[in-house]
Parts: structure tokens; sequence; C-alpha cells
């Protein structure tokens, strides 16, 4: 079992930038591919962003490409999602998730979310 929380989340100001973290606790997590996905008012879920448990590589979606970096610190057990330039689309209740494998397409793991609004 894994336990995800996120945190950081909260109200900013479009163009602002934000650092979302979210702390893992039970089993290895330097084992895990770490993920991050959001979901927007009226909308499904999307990915965001996904990283292997060495650090590299990592995988963002598209859009995103260039505003959002994912690191991971696996000496700390943590892994965050830094977000520039932030655009009022960016609001959204963000995840974490962890899989087992990088190649593996379910997440097994989920954390409860963290919700950011960004006001223009």
């Amino acid at each position: 079992q894994v336990q995800l929380v996120e945190s950081g989340g909260g109200l900013v100001q479009a163009g602002g930038s934000l650092r979302l973290s979210c702390a893992a606790s039970g089993r290895a997590f330097g084992d895990y591919t770490m993920g991050w996905f959001r979901q927007a008012p009226g909308k499904e879920r999307e990915f965001v962003a996904a990283i292997n448990w060495s650090g590299n590589p990592t995988h963002y979606a598209d859009s995103l490409k260039g505003r959002f970096t994912i690191s991971r610190d696996n000496a700390k057990n943590t892994v965050y999602l830094q977000m520039n330039n932030l655009k009022r689309e960016d609001t959204a209740l963000y995840y974490c998730a962890a899989k087992s494998d990088w190649f593996a397409r379910v997440y097994e793991y989920w954390g409860q979310g963290t919700r950011v609004s960004v006001a223009t």
C-alpha cells in the first residue's frame, strides 16, 4: 500500500506560479512511477505529467509542456509539480498517483487532491 497526500494548492493570479507536493508513505516510494492528474469543474480527469522511479524519463500532456515541470526526491518520498505562467484554465483539483511500472496503464494509488484556483 502507498498513501499519497497532496499539498500546495491555493488561489493564484493568472501568470503566477505554484508548486504542488505529494508526500508518499507506505511501500518503497522509489519503486513507483508517479503521476499528476487534474480535474476541472464539469470536466473529466486528465493526465498532466509522469515521472519514472529514477527521475527519467518524464512525460507531459502536450498542452502543458514548457509551463509545468514534474520532479521527485526519493530521499524525501515526495514528488513535485512546478506550475508556471498559470492560466484560468489550469483551475482544477490536482491529484497525484502511483503505479508500479512505467508502462502500466493503470495507476494503483491516488491521493485526495489539492485544489488550484487561478484568478484573472
